[in-house]
């Protein structure tokens, strides 16, 4: 086992690994940015190391100076957690070519599952079913492209293979648009991810956003953790996610499931990642695979009782599973309210010093976050500021023990969107559940139609 791991990255993931860490007996190292000194994360890690300005791309991207960092503490491996560098096969190469361990999959799995085109081909040698699309990525062919079209079915979306996050799609509804819908993300993606290659997919209208936990190791064994829904999103966003997914029969997440830790074994896939799918009518459409931890992975251990950054931690000492499939029981429901510094309803970003910052607590309450009374929220950076994580027997429970716990919640000095968090608690269609991916956007334009929100 590691004796000592740099975490390379920032809030409440770096509290959240250090944690992990510190209950291991893993001395921690953690890099930060000017901006990000005086963070509690920072102030508890055995070791710390500036590598830069507030600025991203001269700290937290800093390649070299985030392995320098890894150098002068003697540290053995490094947890990138998610967002930044995380999914950067680069990176990940560049820290084993160094001498260190990358806590996630091989650079291989992450280009290979990074370009979504070649993420598709292998899940369908794989078995796991896509939404009816392109076979690869569109070339230059006009007529060609038009025919695909026709085969797949308008409405269809066109979608940069090397896209994330939302961006690099656009949806046509008609044969009149798709060539000029093409041309424009080509040349968008081209500039957003240096990569110019789009394909087509059949364009799914209603679909609810459901994705499988898996975890896997170098010896070829693969387990999957329960399902999480994702559905309340706003931008392609998530805001609030659950686990299991509600009114979806168990048969059918069982069977996707077992597909998925077969499809790790088949590609060669060790550590923790994330299938991501729509679901519509009783069917999934795989649509991307995340080669990381996810924001949302507290709701999955709190219903399977594992730690999931230790488990990453164990397969990249080179340990084996510690359990088999069997060994895992979905116990009970979990909810996560990621909090935001930002306007409940505009959304418009509220960084600034924290005056009170009260958590809650009680019977299956869990606060992620690293903020406290008295902490600037810096401008720079993703507007997180922590998460809330209700688990009870039932999910009736834990949407009641959600209210409770937003009910108790004081933040004040900032906006946060708590406030919006409090009324889909009470929502009746959320309360229902199997809410579709558009539900969240299509209640605020409801609730403020004058801002187009």
């Amino acid at each position: 086992m590691f004796e000592k791991i740099l975490i390379a990255n920032r809030g409440e993931i770096a509290m959240r690994i250090q944690r992990a860490c510190r209950e291991m007996g893993i001395k921690t190292v953690v890099v930060h940015s000017e901006a990000d000194r005086d963070a509690k994360y920072v102030k508890l890690a055995d070791e710390s190391v500036c590598i830069g300005p507030a600025s991203s791309a001269q700290s937290y991207l800093n390649m070299p100076a985030i392995i320098s960092a890894a150098e002068v503490t003697d540290a053995q491996a490094i947890h990138p957690g998610y967002g930044f560098l995380a999914e950067n096969a680069d990176f990940a190469e560049r820290v084993e070519k160094s001498g260190f361990t990358f806590i996630g999959p091989t650079p291989t799995s992450i280009r290979q599952m990074g370009d979504k085109v070649t993420a598709k081909q292998a899940m369908i040698k794989a078995g796991i079913p896509c939404v009816p699309g392109s076979n690869g990525a569109l070339n230059d062919d006009e007529e060609e492209i038009l025919s695909t079209a026709r085969k797949i079915g308008y409405p269809v979306i066109v979608k940069a293979a090397g896209g994330g996050g939302g961006r690099g799609m656009r949806v046509v509804r008609n044969e009149e648009s798709l060539l000029n819908a093409v041309s424009m993300t080509k040349l968008e993606a081209g500039k957003a991810f240096g990569n110019p290659e789009v394909y087509m997919e059949k364009f799914l209208e209603n679909p609810r956003h459901i994705e499988i936990q898996v975890l896997s190791d170098t010896y070829g064994n693969a387990i999957w953790l329960g399902e999480r829904d994702c559905s309340m999103q706003r931008r392609h966003q998530k805001v609030l996610e659950e686990a299991p997914a509600p009114n979806i029969p168990r048969r059918l997440v069982d069977r996707i499931g077992d597909r998925c830790a077969e499809a790790c074994s088949k590609i060669g896939y060790a550590g923790a990642g994330t299938f991501e799918f729509l679901y519509e009518n009783g069917e999934f459409y795989f649509i991307e695979m995340n080669t990381r931890i996810q924001v949302e992975h507290p709701v999955s251990e709190l219903i399977t009782g594992l730690d999931l950054i230790q488990e990453q931690i164990r397969v990249a000492a080179g340990e084996k599973l510690r359990y088999k499939q069997r060994d895992i029981r979905l116990v009970g429901h979990a909810l996560e309210c990621r909090i935001n510094a930002e306007d409940p309803f505009t959304f418009v970003p509220s960084p600034g010093k924290i005056t009170t910052w009260h958590a809650p607590g009680g019977p299956g309450i869990r606060v992620d976050s690293h903020v406290y009374t008295n902490y600037v929220v810096p401008p720079f950076y993703d507007s997180m500021i922590g998460k809330i994580i209700a688990y009870g027997a039932t999910r009736e429970q834990a949407i009641h023990r959600m209210q409770v716990a937003l009910s108790e919640m004081v933040v004040e000095g900032i906006k946060t969107n708590l406030d919006l968090h409090r009324t889909l608690m009470h929502d009746p269609g959320f309360i229902q559940g199997g809410t579709n991916i558009h539900y969240l956007e299509q209640k605020l334009a409801e609730m403020f139609p004058e801002t187009g929100k």
